[in-house]
């Protein structure tokens, strides 16, 4: 990286974490630079979710250090990883089936719009920003797989996620 270029989004460096009789991570490096999509390959077991679960403050690691933006950080917890951009969208849905897509969205953050006029605006703004589609008055339990995937997504960039896990 010369000097002139932007810092990472994130930088995992030296990276391991053990549980009782494995090694699920072993001196893990991965960086990842703004506007890039990186995949994690491999077989179940692997260690792939634990090392988006460290990486979103569900686990922390037993070595290595996490590097946001330039800046080293500590995640205790997944509060501290939104705080510092990054979302995850979990493998299992997290949507309450009975609300509508606009209530799931704002559930948690109504800090950030409220839950009227400016929080649909918001979700219409981010749905049409990157083509999601949502429609925010819409039941979830009407939805299929992929609009469910979508609100999401959708979620995550609500409360300001840079850095988006796909788990």
């Amino acid at each position: 990286m010369n000097a002139s270029s932007p810092p990472a989004a994130v930088e995992l460096r030296g990276i391991t974490k053990r549980f009782p009789g494995v090694v699920a991570n072993r001196d893990i490096d991965i960086t990842v630079r703004t506007g890039t999509v990186h995949a994690l390959c491999g077989e179940n077991g692997a260690g792939k979710s634990t090392l988006m679960k460290i990486l979103y403050g569900m686990q922390q690691p037993d070595e290595g250090t996490i590097t946001v933006a330039g800046e080293q950080v500590v995640l205790n917890n997944p509060g501290d990883a939104i705080a510092r951009g990054i979302g995850m969208v979990h493998q299992h849905f997290m949507l309450a089936d009975n609300l509508t897509v606009l209530e799931n969205v704002v559930l948690g953050a109504e800090k950030l719009h409220g839950i009227g006029g400016r929080a649909r605006a918001r979700i219409k703004e981010i749905s049409d920003a990157y083509s999601l589609n949502v429609r925010p008055d819409v039941l979830v339990e009407e939805l299929g797989v992929a609009d469910r995937q979508r609100v999401e997504i959708l979620k995550v960039l609500y409360r300001g996620a840079r850095t988006l896990i796909l788990d």
